[in-house]
């Protein structure tokens, strides 16, 4: 039997009761969960817990922790995604199924053709509601390490950062494309573009930040499309995509 799962902060102990975080508890109400049931814990933190409702309120729920499985979830491969702000709700797609896919970072980016206008306060907002839905995700595809959601940047910064990691971007007119990349990669930064791509300057700014253009294939994909596909090209290579 698969038990629900939930993400809260705390620091567990065994045989010991806790009164949950506000939004596990929130979770619980929804699926009408009632005391005597069993469910799961994580906390960010690496591995599990199983635990038992001893009180379900309105406004609190109470758990007792039974034991403790160093369960880990997380593809050999190290992830970071650059992608570039979607308009709509297709950021929030992308953050969602990139998170159940494996990845272990996401920056949201700024470009030149973003179609996103740039609002501090909106953009604080938005960054809040990335992280849940990444452990939202995270409570689905059953992984134990949430994935860090940065603050959105210039996609020209996030470039420049130094990182040992091979640094690779999407591009239509590629020569190279992820199978002919070298078998011993561990640790990657993947750049996605707009709807409307990078612009020539852009471009020519991740060549000189010695960024690998790769192609998916002969078609034009969207944004999220594209994102997916590579992510899941990359874990069937790299990963642990069987």
């Amino acid at each position: 039997m698969r038990y629900p799962r939930f993400y809260d902060p705390q620091h567990f102990c065994l045989d010991k009761e806790y009164e949950l975080a506000d939004d596990a508890t929130q979770h619980i109400r929804v699926l009408r969960l009632k005391a005597g049931l069993n469910i799961i814990l994580f906390n960010g933190k690496g591995g599990q817990f199983t635990a038992t409702l001893i009180d379900v309120q309105k406004r609190s729920c109470t758990v007792k922790i039974n034991t403790f499985t160093k369960t880990e979830n997380e593809s050999p491969l190290h992830l970071h995604l650059g992608q570039v702000i979607s308009r709509g709700d297709r950021m929030e797609f992308i953050i969602q199924k990139s998170v159940e896919l494996g990845v272990n970072e996401i920056t949201p980016l700024l470009s030149e053709r973003c179609g996103v206008k740039v609002n501090v306060e909106r953009m604080c907002k938005k960054h809040l509601q990335w992280q849940k839905i990444a452990i939202a995700a995270c409570e689905q595809s059953g992984r134990n390490i949430i994935p860090i959601i940065h603050r959105p940047q210039q996609m020209q910064d996030w470039c420049a950062e130094k990182s040992n990691a091979v640094a690779l971007t999407l591009h239509p007119k590629a020569k190279l494309s992820i199978k002919t990349l070298p078998d011993n990669i561990n640790n990657v930064r993947l750049l996605i573009g707009p709807e409307g791509g990078l612009s020539d300057t852009e471009i020519t700014v991740t060549k000189n930040l010695d960024f690998t253009e790769i192609l998916l294939g002969p078609r034009i994909l969207r944004t999220e499309t594209a994102t997916l596909s590579a992510i899941s090209t990359l874990q069937f290579r790299f990963g642990d995509l069987a």
